[in-house]
């Protein structure tokens, strides 16, 4: 068997991680999101209707959101078409980070809606109009319902996706709004506290920041391919290393295709004369057992004495060149203690 002789590209099998998690299918996550949408299309004109005739800036900042969160299912539809696509021509991993594209537009929409409608309720705290309590009270009431609705049919989906996920939230937090909103409509119906209804917009605004950062952070830990963020490649590195006759694990990268797809790579040195197909092997169930990585590429090759005596030098360096005469990029991980 030759030193260079293993590389492995996940297992026939692993395509299976890309499909949809707890047996929820595309078309269901289509059907479920659609229903969703046409909950929130609706009562979002009629919000927008009576908050012009009542004056209230809270329920005209819920609309706004609740514009966000159609658009936001819009896109996951449109992503979840494009990603549905097979790989082909230079799109080797098909169109799956479209659903991170459209997380970005939504989330940076989310944060210019907030920006203006701060603006409006600051306004309006200085220099409050009236507002019509009753109808805000009755608006809000039936908006915190159609927002459980369409919060229980997105529950339906398969949140592992990031644009299911950030729908999700968004509506979680367009119902946490029009709890607030009602809240502000009581107050100024009881007690002519007219700048409640302002207050009430700054919580939505609030609540809006905090929806829109969340989705571009976690796009762009996507786009700039850093590893999940419940996982420590590291830990993982160090975990490879102590399997049975494995030298070194190097090159270890670590990343998402798209939101809820890893994939991982490594170089790994095993000992000489060791199986380097059983010891793959081992590799790759440990990665799936433990870390539910099933898309992996492993470049497996014995320790040549060259590389052995680098392994040795005492206070080695990422920089040592590798027996395949390239650089070693990123940390390095040897049984025993552990070097980073």
């Amino acid at each position: 068997m030759s030193d260079h002789d293993h590389v492995r590209h996940g297992r026939a099998g692993h395509g299976d991680h890309t499909g949809h998690a707890h047996g929820v299918s595309a078309s269901a996550d289509r059907r479920w999101l659609t229903v969703a949408l046409a909950l929130i299309g609706c009562f979002m004109a009629v919000e927008v209707a009576v908050g012009l005739i009542s004056g209230s800036l809270a329920l005209l900042a819920d609309a706004a959101h609740m514009l966000t969160d159609a658009g936001s299912i819009v896109l996951a539809l449109a992503a979840a078409r494009l990603a549905a696509r097979p790989a082909r021509g230079s799109y080797t991993y098909g169109l799956k980070r479209a659903e991170v594209l459209s997380a970005q537009a939504n989330g940076l929409t989310l944060l210019l809606l907030a920006l203006w409608l701060g603006y409006e309720s600051v306004r309006r705290l200085i220099s409050p109009p009236e507002v019509e309590g009753a109808l805000v009270v009755a608006t809000a009431l039936a908006g915190i319902v159609v927002n459980l609705a369409a919060t229980w049919c997105i529950s339906k989906a398969n949140r592992t996706s990031l644009n299911v996920e950030g729908a999700f939230q968004h509506i979680l937090n367009d119902l946490y709004a029009f709890i607030g909103t009602a809240i502000a409509g009581v107050i100024v119906l009881t007690t002519g506290f007219l700048r409640a209804d302002a207050i009430a917009g700054l919580v939505v605004v609030l609540l809006m920041v905090k929806a829109g950062y969340g989705l571009l952070r976690a796009a762009g830990r996507v786009v700039l391919e850093a590893a999940p963020a419940d996982t420590d490649p590291d830990a993982i590195g160090d975990h490879m290393a102590e399997q049975s006759h494995v030298a070194e694990i190097h090159d270890l990268h670590l990343w998402e295709i798209t939101s809820g797809q890893p994939a991982l790579s490594a170089h790994v040195l095993v000992d000489p004369g060791s199986d380097c197909h059983a010891i793959r092997r081992t590799l790759e169930e440990l990665l799936k057992e433990d870390y539910d990585i099933t898309h992996t590429t492993l470049q497996v090759d014995h320790l040549t004495a060259e590389s052995e005596e680098g392994l040795l030098q005492i206070g080695r360096t990422a920089d040592r060149p590798v027996p395949h005469g390239e650089e070693i990029h990123g940390p390095v991980h040897r049984p025993g203690p552990h070097t980073h």
